[in-house]
């Protein structure tokens, strides 16, 4: 039988997140690990904007918007209520991550990539919106929203893992106690650890492991 099949690249936080929700709807995905600097053909011919993740459906519909992904997996099962917990909520709070949070974690991480940037300026922006996330997390209960974990939490714990290991350091001498748990629990998850298996890079014709559905 023919199964989805999902362009993926280990480290990058936007494929993270898709597989976190492909991993904990249980769906059978083949993943083909990419080398971004190495882009397969059979990716730019099913996505030609060259970003992962992509995942390609048996019946030739391709999504590549990581959301698109999480939301297409939890459509078809959703064991842990993901989608229930409040939408506008993590609409709102989804928002902040790709925008700002995002727009000031690129420029924190990789200041050379931008004329004129102030990596400590961006870094404190991007710790002004943790603050904000802390007090969530302490509100509800340990996640963002609830206290279990919810589309919120898995679609932006991977961007908040990048920040802190910008700077373990520095992270840790924060006053985000509430964060810094989520972010620790998170880590060591069963689930995260059963998505971020290393897998060799995909060449036509290789084998093609399926995502692991640990929960």
């Amino acid at each position: 039988m023919s199964l989805p099949v999902l362009y993926s690249f280990r480290r990058c936080p936007y494929a993270m997140r898709a597989r976190l929700a492909l991993a904990v709807s249980g769906a059978a995905i083949r993943i083909r690990e990419v080398v971004l600097r190495d882009k397969p053909a059979a990716m730019l011919a099913a996505s030609p904007k060259g970003t992962v993740p992509v995942l390609a459906l048996p019946d030739g519909t391709v999504i590549d918007e990581s959301l698109d992904i999480m939301h297409w997996a939890l459509a078809r099962n959703d064991p842990e209520n993901w989608l229930a917990s409040d939408p506008a909520g993590t609409a709102a709070l989804i928002a902040q991550c790709d925008e700002p949070f995002k727009h000031a974690l690129d420029r924190y991480k990789y200041p050379d990539r931008y004329d004129g940037v102030d990596p400590l300026a961006q870094r404190a922006a991007g710790l002004a919106i943790l603050q904000q996330w802390d007090t969530c997390i302490a509100a509800s209960g340990g996640q963002l929203l609830a206290p279990h974990r919810t589309l919120a939490d898995m679609a932006i714990f991977p961007f908040v893992r990048q920040f802190a290991a910008t700077d373990r350091d520095g992270f840790a001498a924060q006053d985000l106690p509430a964060l810094q748990a989520w972010l620790a629990g998170h880590l060591t998850s069963p689930l995260f650890k059963s998505v971020m298996t290393k897998h060799a890079q995909w060449q036509p014709g290789a084998a093609e492991p399926l995502l692991a559905q640990a929960i």
